[in-house]
């Protein structure tokens, strides 16, 4: 049976950068949270009230719910009233969701549950997950029953996040929420727990819907991202300026044209569409033509350098940047890294000067390479021949253009010259 308060106790399964912040808000609102994470170094460092990333804000929260005692973490699944899925959604071959964490996840959560609780899927997945979360555990506990109102029911939702990275904590809080239930019931339970911390409007609809809603809204943007990137590589071509062409362009009092870039990176932009277009193959053309659009264009980038650098015996190219957007030490899908790979692999003389100021290390498969460098930003523009700024941090905005005068300079988020970007 239920508890008395039944969202009072809750468990994130996922520490990662959706699940960690989950936790802490939910725990700074009065819950009592248990985060489950496989990695042993994760946990350690949330019951120490550290924070295994950089987020802005979340260590103080996690460090203080903690201390009171409200947020703790382990490697297995505990008993509790709500448990929030909030796992990775990696690719298998052609683009499609492996979806085998959160069928673990469903199947650890299976072992614990009375009767009563609510399971939520927070991870980005195609439409239909949810359902299959519920299959899972419903097939290995065939004592209970998704029909609400039993005692034996659970309740099964799909609730997906929308917040930025470096304003996670502010837009947890803050936006607004859609909250799908396999029935209504459950939709409007997890209304009630996302309620606790939740200041925007909670949206109910059902769960193949919620799952769908956060697919469209990041392939909305990944259309809009395409088509600035495809201008930026047909101005080239016609030797125009396209940050002055946008410019123009949105003058027009029905046009916004979004700001091209390396391509497009990180866990949602990258990924989501790819969902639609596995889920509707021969239907989703036009967000199909976009992905592939945002995925060629770190190749473009890559083949400039790679152009100018031949002018030089051993070119010293200092890179900046290589999280997946502006201020934060995400690399996961990130065109920028995977550019500096590229280059570094392809260069036969040279050295590419990584700056990254969000990070202690490089990656594993940079740090390998002889002719890649972590460096500082001084260090690496006093040294460079050529400067590729490929993700536009706050320190590479406040360099002087004037400074870079005797480099050649390839910008490919449009902060400096109007010319040279890439």
């Amino acid at each position: 049976m239920m508890a008395t308060n039944p969202l009072d106790s809750v468990s994130v399964i996922g520490l990662g950068y959706i699940g960690l912040p989950t936790a802490a808000v939910l725990a700074q609102a009065g819950k009592r949270v248990i985060g489950v994470d496989l990695n042993e170094s994760v946990v350690g460092a949330v019951n120490e009230g550290r924070v295994p990333f950089v987020e802005e804000g979340l260590e103080t929260v996690v460090a203080g719910t903690v201390a009171r005692e409200r947020l703790s973490a382990q490697v297995t699944v505990p008993p509790a009233d709500a448990y929030i899925v909030a796992v990775p959604t990696p690719f298998k071959d052609g683009h499609t969701a492996d979806l085998t964490y959160i069928e673990s996840a469903a199947g650890s959560i299976a072992e614990q549950l009375q009767g009563g609780e609510l399971i939520v899927l927070e991870s980005t997945s195609p439409p239909g997950t949810t359902e299959r979360m519920a299959e899972v555990i419903l097939e290995k506990r065939p004592d209970l029953t998704a029909d609400p109102g039993l005692p034996s029911s659970v309740y099964f939702s799909h609730a997906p996040e929308r917040v930025l990275p470096g304003r996670i904590m502010i837009e947890m809080v803050e936006n607004d929420r859609i909250v799908g239930g396999t029935t209504t019931e459950a939709s409007e339970l997890t209304r009630d727990l996302y309620a606790s911390f939740c200041r925007g409007e909670l949206l109910l609809t059902d769960a193949r819907t919620a799952e769908m809603a956060k697919l469209t809204e990041n392939a909305f943007r990944d259309v809009n991202i395409a088509f600035a990137n495809e201008l930026s590589l047909i101005s080239d071509q016609l030797d125009i300026d396209v940050w002055e062409l946008i410019d123009l362009a949105n003058h027009h009092p029905r046009v916004n044209i979004l700001q091209p870039g390396p391509g497009v990176g990180g866990h949602c932009i990258a990924v989501d569409p790819w969902f639609i277009v596995a889920a509707a193959p021969e239907t989703s053309r036009l967000i199909s033509t976009a992905r592939q659009v945002n995925d060629s264009k770190p190749d473009a980038v890559l083949q400039k350098t790679l152009e100018i650098a031949e002018r030089f015996k051993a070119p010293r190219i200092a890179a900046l940047g290589i999280a997946f957007k502006a201020n934060i030490d995400d690399l996961r899908q990130s065109p920028s890294r995977t550019i500096v790979g590229n280059l570094a692999e392809k260069l036969s003389e040279g050295t590419v000067l990584v700056v990254e100021p969000n990070i202690d290390e490089l990656p594993s498969e940079l740090a390998e390479r002889s002719n890649v460098e972590l460096s500082e930003l001084d260090n690496a523009l006093e040294q460079a021949d050529i400067v590729l700024l490929l993700v536009d941090h706050a320190p590479f905005k406040a360099v002087d253009p004037e400074s870079l005068r005797s480099k050649i300079v390839l910008d490919t988020k449009g902060i400096w010259n109007s010319r040279g970007r890439a």
